[in-house]
């Protein structure tokens, strides 16, 4: 599966319907914007949302940051014609919720035309059938939507989310099979930071590639979590080395730090240096 050329660490929801917010995010240090017409914006706001939401991406200044428009559903009121006008806002991607099933993507796609879409994994049904969304011909991406999930659950909160990781791993898996984005998340206590690093080493560790945010204040915690480490960094480029000198001797595999080094564990080293540049390459621009 080939690496994503853009980062997404840190993927910010920002309401709509917020002008201030709206402005503020494009000094953000995130990797990816999710400009929300859904859950942040109020019933009575939503129709005035999607004038001023085209106002802000028309005036443009986001630079590099991937622009997801997540939209109400098409059994909504406001759903098809969020639709409409979000695809004609040339997004990067409209972020459909609840998605259950490939017709769902179907639905929307009549609507946006070619525009990439991404898929909010957060019903049971959504959950069973992640395999199958991941491969449809636009979906590009996939959003855990954890609260939701749990609810329909029934699950309890718990620190480790274990009542979740099923879930979260089967959305994982059908990612990485068709190699489309993923993305873990949100953490609700945007004050408690050292919670917030547990679950992001936790997405992280389960290989997703990066978490949704509720506030800025969680963006440094998130980069940090999801950039690869100076150790990382360091041991990458030593086994690239190693294996490089073994091949040039007519050896298979090499050895670094009493470990053994072989082509798979190439592979994954040049991601990580791979995945640093892309960094690097975001904050220049």
């Amino acid at each position: 599966m080939p690496l994503r050329a853009n980062p997404l660490r840190s993927v910010l929801y920002i309401p709509g319907s917020k002008p201030r917010a709206l402005e503020k995010a494009r000094k953000l240090d995130v990797d990816a914007i999710i400009f929300d017409l859904e859950d942040a914006v109020a019933p009575d706001e939503k129709e005035a949302a999607r004038a001023t939401l085209s106002d802000a991406l028309t005036n443009g200044g986001y630079g590099g940051r991937l622009k997801i428009i997540r939209i109400n559903g098409l059994d909504t009121e406001w759903g098809p014609e969020d639709a409409r006008l979000a695809g004609a806002m040339r997004p990067d991607a409209v972020l459909l919720p609840k998605v259950n099933g490939t017709n769902d993507l179907d639905a929307l796609a009549e609507i946006t035309g070619d525009t990439p879409l991404w898929a909010m994994m957060e019903t049971p049904l959504g959950i069973m059938n992640a395999p199958d969304i991941a491969a449809h011909r636009l979906c590009s991406g996939m959003v855990m939507g954890t609260n939701d999930l749990a609810k329909d659950m029934g699950a309890r909160f718990r620190a480790d989310r274990l009542p979740l990781l099923t879930g979260l791993g089967l959305c994982v898996l059908a990612a990485k099979a068709h190699g489309v984005a993923i993305v873990d998340g949100v953490y609700n206590a945007f004050k408690d930071d050292a919670g917030l690093a547990e679950e992001c080493e936790q997405g992280r560790d389960m290989g997703f590639d990066g978490k949704t945010l509720i506030h800025p204040a969680q963006i440094d915690i998130t980069n940090a979590a999801f950039a690869p480490s100076d150790t990382e960094i360091d041991l990458a480029e030593r086994q690239i080395a190693a294996y490089t000198a073994a091949l040039c001797e007519g050896q298979a595999v090499a050895v670094v730090d009493g470990r053994i080094v072989e082509n798979l564990h190439v592979a994954t080293a040049r991601e990580t240096l791979a995945k640093r540049d892309a960094i690097a390459a975001s904050k220049a621009e």
